[in-house]
């Protein structure tokens, strides 16, 4: 009965709209998102944006299918840091090829997914690049997406094979899973084998919960229990998305002060409580991958394929662990 409600609530909030818009759907998202709070449009011009990381302030994000890594002040000035960021030359705009997903290490450096090539390299912030991760028992990864680093140093990375033109059928394929990783003390684990497409990756504030989204075929949030080293337990559907599969799919997540995960998904993006009730829905005329806490983590950046957009909540949003504000 759980699960049927929570499709059920995912099925409601998948409603048409243009223009942006918030969407209450229990009056505890008063205590999230201010009532008449707007979500504003602050950049364009993109092909599908991702990966948002606020840094010495400005917003980096990926352009997956423009194959860049850009900076965006807070007043709108775009700037490129980096081209074929995915770690190929003149790579199609018709795949998933670019770069993803950022953060920034202990040593200050930011670590990078390079979807093209699988793997995870080590950017400066003229984009210069380095050697960081690569391959598993001497398997490419499949295409890194998302990273999070835990309290304990550790960094979990999730790796489906959407950098890979055919997907599971591309040749250039080597691992026969899609997995999370555990990276730490400089060995690579897989933690998760069993998820067909994992994507946005989080954890509660006191990181006792991790949050994983899986794209396809089957779209939901699963939540784990963690224990000592990283050891999971207890997988559940958080929420589960109902069939078909539309072009929007479960992709990032974030986790706010309060344990509300963020998560975009079909229609929007969730904010749904840590018990899995949906407070209410972002909503905005384009695909939203991903989003990022920035400033004080009461600014919120969403990637809108082709737009950047931005809104202002209530509570704060976890930080990263090296967050450099």
């Amino acid at each position: 009965m759980r699960k049927l409600t929570l499709a059920l609530l995912a099925c409601i909030a998948a409603v048409p709209a243009y223009g942006q818009s918030i969407k209450k759907l229990d009056p505890a998202l008063d205590a999230v998102i201010a009532p008449g709070a707007r979500i504003e449009k602050v950049a364009t011009g993109f092909l599908f944006t991702e990966g948002p990381m606020w840094r010495s302030g400005k917003l980096w994000f990926s352009d997956v299918k423009g194959d860049k890594v850009r900076t965006l002040t807070p007043d709108g000035k775009v700037t490129v840091v980096l081209k074929d960021s995915g770690g190929v030359k003149d790579a199609s705009p018709n795949f998933f090829l670019g770069s993803n997903a950022m953060v920034t290490d202990k040593d200050g450096s930011i670590l990078l997914t390079r979807m093209a090539i699988g793997t995870i390299e080590r950017m400066d912030d003229k984009g210069n690049l380095k050697p960081f991760l690569s391959k598993y028992q001497g398997k490419r990864l499949n295409s890194p997406n998302d990273l999070v680093f835990t309290k304990d140093g550790a960094l979990w990375i999730t790796d489906p094979p959407f950098g890979l033109p055919k997907m599971d059928a591309d040749p250039k394929k080597e691992l026969k899973f899609n997995p999370v990783w555990r990276y730490a003390g400089g060995k690579l684990t897989p933690a998760i084998t069993d998820m067909t497409a994992p994507n946005g990756i989080a954890f509660s504030p006191d990181e006792k919960i991790l949050y994983v989204s899986n794209s396809m075929p089957k779209m939901y949030v699963r939540a784990y229990d963690v224990g000592a080293n990283g050891a999971l337990s207890n997988p559940r559907n958080l929420i589960s998305y109902p069939a078909p599969n539309p072009a929007d799919v479960p992709d990032g997540m974030k986790v706010d002060s309060a344990g509300n995960i963020w998560s975009s998904g079909p229609g929007g993006v969730r904010i749904i409580s840590p018990t899995g009730k949906v407070l209410g829905q972002l909503v905005i005329p384009e695909t939203v991958a991903n989003l990022a806490f920035a400033e004080d983590g009461k600014t919120v950046y969403l990637t809108g394929s082709t737009s950047i957009y931005r809104l202002h909540s209530k509570i704060a949003g976890e930080l990263p662990l090296y967050y450099r504000p």
